[in-house]
This record gives structure tokens, sequence and C-alpha cells, in this order.
């Protein structure tokens, strides 16, 4: 195991697929920096993955208690308020949060959404449909998801671009030295407010309904609901504009596979799986840190040493997927950890497919000769540790 004593910088190898596929090959898992300088334990294999997101010898909420999201700027109680839902911690919390929380977020209130994000997909294409060029991550992959989690939540309308910047700086600064603490007080203080609104004048969004949701006289405590919120807001759009982003991309740098999807719209959901395995939005899983000792991919994990699940590495693993490389339409469903797996498995996951087959199609439908307004090497991708995705992605119809 001597090539794992050489820790790597995390953000280099996230950066670029090719030192991924490169450390794989040398072995399921390794020795890295995190942004912060903290060393922690890399797993990049599919086998290696599934088993260390199972592991109850590995705790979310360990991680989260000693600060490493948030690099210990937060006072324990701001950490609560922002990070201590679903995502953070352990069961049996985890057990009751989610029984709390997937009560109310149910399969028949996302489909229910259908006709509507239908609509605003339509609504957004048409403020640039006569345009002849759009920059797809700005005008159309980030605000149809803010919308739609917002709309879902029952946030104010004039409160949704102070949401999306807010979970833009909290998103982009966790795992870092420059957490932007500032901005992660203000999100859950304007939150704590909003909640207090909702308490006394219920609406039928699903803030209201966790506020009033009850297992046996149970309920979520003021800072559950809150961080519960900041996740939802947080996650619930960022990985799918991700998602729309990464697949639109994978589509302008092969026109081939655009066109079968014109042809086969019924192709789209087996799209949406590869494009989530291929270019997955988020790179990691939340990071664990071991309570006991734990033996990973032949590398030994003492307690307290840190451990991040690299998802888009095992999502590309060769000894899980035949020709990884390949965008595969045909590939087996049901082995990308894209949404991770096992309890920490995404909530929001039906909703984000829905959202992506719904853009991804209907950008399709629209414009059939989009493309790329720029060379594919000129596009930059995001260096944040939780975020897979183009800065930008500009592209040209008509």
């Amino acid at each position: 195991m001597e090539e794992q004593t050489k820790a790597v910088a995390l953000a280099d190898v996230l950066a670029d697929t090719g030192a991924m596929d490169a450390l794989r090959e040398r072995g399921p898992i390794h020795r890295v920096l995190m942004p912060t300088g903290t060393p922690a334990w890399l797993v990049v294999g599919h086998e290696e993955a599934v088993a260390a997101l199972s592991d109850t010898r590995l705790s979310v909420a360990a991680m989260m208690e000693a600060g490493v999201l948030d690099g210990g700027k937060l006072t324990t109680d701001q950490r609560n308020a922002l990070l201590k839902g679903l995502t953070n911690v352990d069961p049996p919390d985890h057990r009751r949060l989610r029984r709390l929380v997937s009560g109310v977020f149910t399969a028949r209130r996302i489909e229910a959404m259908r006709p509507w994000i239908s609509q605003l997909t339509d609504e957004l294409i048409a403020a640039f449909a006569d345009k002849g060029r759009v920059e797809l991550m700005a005008e159309f992959a980030t605000p149809l998801p803010v919308l739609v989690i917002c709309e879902l939540l029952g946030i104010p309308e004039a409160s949704r671009d102070r949401f999306r910047a807010w979970s833009r700086a909290v998103l982009s600064g966790l795992g870092t030295p420059d957490f932007p603490v500032d901005a992660a007080v203000e999100f859950t203080a304007y939150l704590r407010g909003l909640i207090a609104e909702k308490r006394e004048c219920p609406d039928d969004g699903l803030l209201s309904a966790m506020i009033q949701a009850r297992d046996e006289g149970d309920a979520l405590s003021e800072d559950e609901l809150t961080a519960m919120a900041t996740v939802m807001i947080i996650a619930g759009h960022d990985t799918t504009l991700s998602l729309i982003g990464n697949g639109i991309y994978l589509l302008m740098i092969e026109p081939d596979r655009a066109e079968k999807l014109r042809a086969d719209p019924g192709l789209i959901p087996a799209a949406i799986e590869e494009f989530l395995r291929l270019e997955s939005p988020v790179p990691v899983a939340n990071i664990r840190a071991a309570l006991s000792p734990v033996d990973i991919g032949g590398a030994h994990v003492e307690p307290g040493e840190l451990v991040i699940i690299g998802l888009q590495a095992a999502n590309r693993d060769k000894a899980e997927f035949a020709a990884p490389d390949r965008f595969d339409m045909a590939r087996a469903p049901g082995h990308q950890l894209a949404f991770g797996y096992g309890i920490h498995y995404c909530l929001g996951a039906p909703l984000a497919r829905l959202e992506g087959e719904l853009a991804i199609g209907t950008l399709l439908r629209r414009f059939p000769d989009l493309r790329l307004a720029v060379p594919a090497a000129e596009l930059t991708w995001s260096r944040a540790l939780f975020v897979h995705r183009l800065n930008e992605l500009p592209l040209a119809f008509g």
C-alpha cells in the first residue's frame, strides 16, 4: 500500500477525470488532502464505495460535530441550524428525521408538479428562443430548479434570488478554508423567520407540511426544520442544475446522442441515468469520520480519520461497468451511485430525475440544431468539493 501513503490534493483529483482514473487503477482507496489541508481517505472503487456508504462505523454526525464542513468557524448552535439535517445525522436520529420528512415529501406530491414544471420550462425557453444563443447555466439550468424547489417549499418569490446566492455561497465553501460564515448565518436567520411565519399562517408548501408533521406525538425541532429546509434548498436545486448542464454537455459533444433522443424520446430516462453516471452532479458523498477501526479496500482506517466516498469515481469503475467511459443507454440501470446509497440515498432523486427529463427533453424538441457555441476545450468546470458542473455552457441554435 505504499502508493496510498502519498497524499494527493483532493480538488486536483476531482477536477481531472484522467487523474481520477489513474488513481483508481492503482487501488480502490487513497490518501488525499482536503482543500483545508486536512488529510482524509478517498474511496474510488465501486464495491468499496457501496460498502463504505453502508458502514455504520463511518459517521456523518461525528464529522459534522467536528466542524469539518465549516472549518470550525461556526458555533455549535449555528452548525446545528445549518447542517443538522438528514445528510449529517446517524441512526437512530436519521430514521426519525427521514420518517417525519418522507411522509410529506411524497412521490405523489412530486408527480403532481409535472404539468407546472413543464409549463415553467416552456416559459424559461421562451425568454431566449428568438435570440439564437443562450448561456444555458445562467439562463435555464439554474433558474428552473430554483423556482421549482422554492415553489415546493413555499418560499416567497421576492426571496428567491437571495436564497440562490446564499445556497451557492454555502455549497461552494463547504470543506474549504473560505467557508462563508456571514452567508450561512443570514441564510439560517431568514429561514427561522420564515418558519415562524409559516407556523402562524400555514400554506400548501412543503415547509408548512414539515412544521405540521407529527409521528406519534414527535415533531421536527426548530434546528431540524431549519437544517432540513437548508439542505432541501441547496441539494434540491444544485444537483438538478448540474444534471441539466452536464447532460446537455454530453449530448452536444456527441451530436448523434441527441439525434437518438429526438428520434425516440422514450430513451430519455435511460439517458438521464448515463448523465448521472458519467458526469455525476455531486462528485463525493458527505464526508464520514471513523468511529472505530475500519478496513476498506486493503487500507486500515483509524478512529477519527476522515473518509470521502467518490461517487463519480465509483461510477466510472470498470470492475462494475463494462466500458465505463462509453455513453450507453442500454446499460442495465440501478448500479450508479450519483444519488448515494443506503440510508442516505437522496430523498429528492425522483424530483431531480423529473426536472432533468422535462428540461432536456424540451430543449431537444424545441431546438433541433442545438449546438455548442464555443469549442468544448474552452469550457471550464467548478472546483468546489461537492459540485461537479460547468461554470458556463454557451449554446447556439437557429
